[in-house]
């Protein structure tokens, strides 16, 4: 088992998701900042390590405006080297990674151009999985999009643009079910039809569910990962913050919730990323549990 946070080192003085505005795009802003970019991400991967952090959710930011029509800069050739040393890094640590896009990739909109502009996105992040020369466990997560009133109609039209996909993203794909529209009983019709795998969120099925008690909702998303294909699943853990509006996530790990909800797992192999503000002060104290608990994954010898 693993733990990780997402995309945000608070510890440190960098970010990996540095840009700057559309208007001032130029070929040497472009590469200072992917420069920029790539050196905090090594920094917070040699940090994850040392810490015992071996999940990773990357920054989409590290390349600016990398699926946008204006950035024609050859980043991919420009930064090959930086990205393959990133990837040998990765795989010699065994750091699992993946994506999260953001927010606009919506693959079953009605709109056309968005759907388009999306398919862009998917394919620019995942060819940065190519680069480092990551396996097909590292993946590309996403949500089914939008309900546009009519639920049958939206899974459909996923399921469509789904088969279309490169054969680049899809192999990475994973969907995950939502807090408010998709929930896992969806999620595993859209897996039935095309065979992608679950990406599990406890906290949004706890928010919206269909009455499968959390061990049985781990189970049904675990089966649909493949473990030669795509490793063991992936999840996210949050908790609900107090005093909040429901779906809001926790500031700091509930430690108590979170031993509570490591009952539910019953000898399930699951690599878990914390969606909780405040990144990795609570992945530290996650890591403590799991060490105490025998269910972190051995340490691997840091390669100097």
């Amino acid at each position: 088992m693993k733990i990780g946070y997402p995309c945000v080192n608070e510890s440190l003085d960098c970010t990996s998701s540095a840009t700057f505005r559309l208007a001032s795009y130029s070929a040497e802003r472009l590469e200072l900042a992917v420069a920029g970019n790539l050196l905090c991400l090594q920094r917070i991967l040699a940090y994850n390590v040392v810490q015992g952090l071996r999940f990773f959710r990357i920054s989409s930011g590290i390349v600016p405006f990398g699926s946008h029509p204006i950035n024609t800069y050859p980043w991919q050739t420009r930064f090959a080297a930086e990205f393959r040393a990133i990837g040998s890094y990765v795989q010699a640590q065994g750091i699992r990674i993946s994506f999260h896009p953001d927010q606009f990739v919506v693959l079953n909109s009605l709109n056309p151009d968005i759907v388009q502009r999306s398919i862009a996105e998917l394919e620019y992040q995942g060819s940065m999985l190519d680069l480092m020369g990551l396996d097909t466990t590292a993946k590309l997560q996403i949500h089914v999009g939008g309900l546009y009133g009519d639920r049958e109609s939206a899974i459909e039209r996923f399921i469509a643009t789904y088969r279309e996909l490169p054969e680049m993203v899809r192999r990475r794909l994973v969907i995950e079910n939502d807090d408010r529209l998709f929930s896992l009983r969806d999620c595993l019709r859209v897996h039935e039809a095309v065979g992608i795998p679950i990406l599990f969120d406890n906290f949004h099925h706890e928010c919206l569910n269909h009455g499968e008690p959390m061990a049985e909702a781990l189970r049904l998303a675990a089966a649909t990962w493949h473990p030669e294909r795509d490793g063991v699943m992936m999840m996210d853990y949050s908790s609900q913050q107090l005093g909040e509006r429901k779906g809001k996530h926790t500031t700091t790990l509930e430690e108590s919730l979170f031993r509570e909800f490591l009952t539910h797992l019953r000898g399930l192999d699951v690599d878990i990323m914390l969606e909780i503000k405040d990144k990795e002060a609570s992945a530290r104290r996650a890591i403590s549990v799991l060490r105490e608990l025998q269910l972190v994954a051995a340490e691997v010898v840091v390669i100097s």
